[in-house]
This record gives C-alpha cells, sequence and structure tokens, in this order.
C-alpha cells in the first residue's frame, strides 16, 4: 500500500499535468464562410467614345453573425485576342449577416471586350451587434418599370424605412430579369434621410441591355451605405417601428377561449 503523502504528491502532480495541457490547448478559431458571387451580369454597347461596359451582381454572406466588410470587387474585360481593355475597381457596401448585396456599374473601354468577368477581394468581417433577423429589409412600393424609347428603361417606386431612426443615406439597386429569372442588368440611385413612415420617390435609369431583351421583374433592394455595417447596426439598434400602431376598435371577445379551455382541461 501507498503511503499517503506519496499519494498525495502523485494527485498534485497528475492534476499540474492536466492543467498544463489545457492551457496549452489553444482556443479553436471561428472557421467563416467566404462570400459567394451568386450571380453575375455584363452588357456592352457602342458609345460616342468608345464602349460601355454595364455590370450587375449579387454577393451572398452565409455568415449569420458577421458583417462583410470592405468588400472591393474588380471588373475586368478582354478582347478576342485575351488582351485586358478594361479593368476597374468598385468598393462595395458592407454585406450584411445572413444577407446579399446587389451591386451594379459602369465603365468605359476603347476597344470592345468580348468577355467580362466580376471578381472581389476577400472580405474582412466583423461580428454583429445583433441577431441577422434584426436587420430588416427596406420596404418598397408602387414600383413601375418603363421601357424608353432610346432602348433604356426607367424604374420608379417608393423606399421606406423600418426603424425608429432615420437612414442618412440609401442606396437602392434594381435588377431586372427575364421571364426565367435570368439576371440581366440593373441600375442604382441614392436616396437621403428616410425617415419611417415618410417615403421618398426614388428613380434610376437601367441602361446597357441588349436589343430584343424581354425584361419578366423588376427587383428592388436597398441598403445602407458605406463600407462597413455600422449604419445598417444603428439603424437596428435604434429598434424597429411596432408593427401594429393602431388602436383595435372591435370589441374585445366576451369569453377568453384560451383561458376556458386551460379551465377546462384543469377539471
Amino acid at each position: 500500500m501507498m503511503p499517503r503523502s506519496r499519494t498525495v504528491s502523485l494527485l498534485v502532480a497528475l492534476g499540474a499535468i492536466s492543467l498544463s495541457a489545457c492551457a496549452s490547448e489553444e482556443k479553436p478559431v471561428q472557421q467563416l464562410k467566404p462570400l459567394a458571387l451568386k450571380e453575375q451580369a455584363s452588357n456592352i454597347v457602342k458609345s460616342a467614345d468608345g464602349y460601355a461596359v454595364t455590370w450587375a451582381g449579387v454577393l451572398s454572406n452565409a455568415n449569420p453573425w458577421h458583417f462583410g466588410e470592405h468588400v472591393v470587387a474588380t471588373i475586368v474585360g478582354h478582347d478576342a485576342r485575351g488582351a485586358e481593355v478594361v479593368r476597374m475597381d468598385q468598393p462595395l457596401d458592407a454585406v450584411p449577416p445572413g444577407g446579399s448585396l446587389a451591386f451594379t456599374g459602369q465603365a468605359n473601354a476603347t476597344q470592345k471586350p468580348a468577355k467580362v468577368t466580376i471578381q472581389y477581394r476577400p472580405a474582412q468581417w466583423r461580428q454583429a451587434a445583433r441577431i441577422a433577423s434584426a436587420f430588416q429589409r427596406f420596404p418598397t412600393s408602387r414600383v413601375q418599370t418603363m421601357r424608353q424609347k432610346d432602348g433604356t428603361y426607367l424604374i420608379t417606386g417608393y423606399i421606406d424605412n423600418p426603424y425608429q431612426i432615420p437612414a442618412s443615406t440609401l442606396v437602392v439597386n434594381a435588377l431586372l430579369r427575364d421571364k426565367a429569372g435570368k439576371l440581366l442588368g440593373g441600375g442604382s440611385t441614392f436616396v437621403d434621410e428616410v425617415e419611417a413612415g415618410s417615403p421618398p420617390r426614388f428613380i434610376l435609369t437601367v441602361s446597357g441591355l441588349p436589343k430584343g431583351a424581354d425584361i419578366g421583374a423588376t427587383e428592388i433592394t436597398a441598403r445602407t451605405w458605406g463600407s462597413t455595417g455600422r449604419p445598417y447596426e444603428e439603424l437596428a439598434l435604434g429598434g424597429a417601428v411596432p408593427v401594429h400602431t393602431v388602436k383595435p376598435t372591435s370589441e374585445p371577445f366576451a369569453v377568453d377561449r384560451s383561458t376556458q379551455i386551460v379551465s377546462e382541461y384543469k377539471q
């Protein structure tokens, strides 16, 4: 039988080894999924000083707790021989947690590109202060899409703010799709000082679509402006406008059915 003093010493030594092993274990690093370019479309039309290259894309963020910030899209066009004829870096707004970001743009090229591709730099991640459901969409209403004589599309509508705090600047994007849902192109504009209950009107133009394009749907989205998610986060932290703001005018039920059912069950 081992003496008591040796037994205690052995247990202390084993405990020290166990604590040392736990301390040496590194904390697991949270793996964040990269942004995904879900859709992209580009169009090329002849212009007065060369060619106008327009594009539209949708970035998706599968991480429900993090903003994707400081994202830059790089649009590159090559001619038929593979030579680069246009390149543009486009800083994008922050991609919300568990959400997506639509973006559009335009650049000029002296030579006609045969192929245009969209790439993007990896995002910088920042944990959001609220859950993904707190970042509500900005409602739109009375959207109209009107084809003009020059082949462009004039899009008008109204954008509302679901939060109690006014939104200083919102970016409104319009994505045009064919009847099968394929992305054809898009355009964007800015709207300032959007207050809840007072939706301002937006007007934007989409140009550069191929001749004979058959528009099946117009998809309108809005987001806060800026490479970080701070403006969006401040709106969410300020709280959303209550859904029901008008007191009911109907008479209350004579008998509360839920209470009656519970009473009958207890009996």
